[in-house]
């Protein structure tokens, strides 16, 4: 149920959320097709169907296989993610649910920081903060799924 518009969302809160999507996609840290799985998966974890449409549409438009984008909910089951993605995966589960005990979100960042430098795990820390940020939004204000078009936002 739509409750507040995209096109009304105030423009301060837009133009907060829009220049720290800036930064995000100026880090290349990882390729733009990963990062879209990455949101993907993030959308998936906190079920919001309006941002896993988009993800799902913006990884496709980004040269991802289907395969992939599908199998990132079982991505500990499958053998076609790389080591630095699986350790990157792991992180962003870590990072939005929250629930793991400090050893184990150490572990996972000690994995991923043998693929990644302490300022990219930093930025892509804030990659998956912001897909959270825009899935509480999104689930908030009761965005609907099933029209969106890639490069749409």
């Amino acid at each position: 149920m739509l409750r507040i518009p995209f096109e009304n969302v105030p423009k301060q809160l837009m133009n907060c959320m829009v220049q720290t999507e800036q930064h995000v996609k100026s880090l290349n840290v990882i390729g733009e097709s990963f990062m879209e799985i990455l949101r993907y998966r993030v959308s998936i974890i906190n079920q919001c169907a309006y941002c896993i449409e988009m993800h799902f549409k913006e990884a496709v438009a980004a040269g991802e296989s289907e395969l992939r984008i599908y199998a990132s909910s079982a991505w500990k089951e499958v053998d076609f993610y790389s080591e630095s993605e699986q350790a990157l995966l792991a992180w962003a589960e870590s990072v939005t649910m929250l629930n793991d005990s400090t050893k184990q979100r150490q572990q996972s960042f000690d994995n991923l920081n043998r693929y990644f430098n302490q300022e990219d795990i930093a930025n892509l820390t804030l990659a998956i903060i912001q897909i959270n940020a825009w899935n509480r939004l999104a689930k908030s204000f009761g965005f609907e799924a099933g029209t969106y078009q890639v490069g749409q936002h």
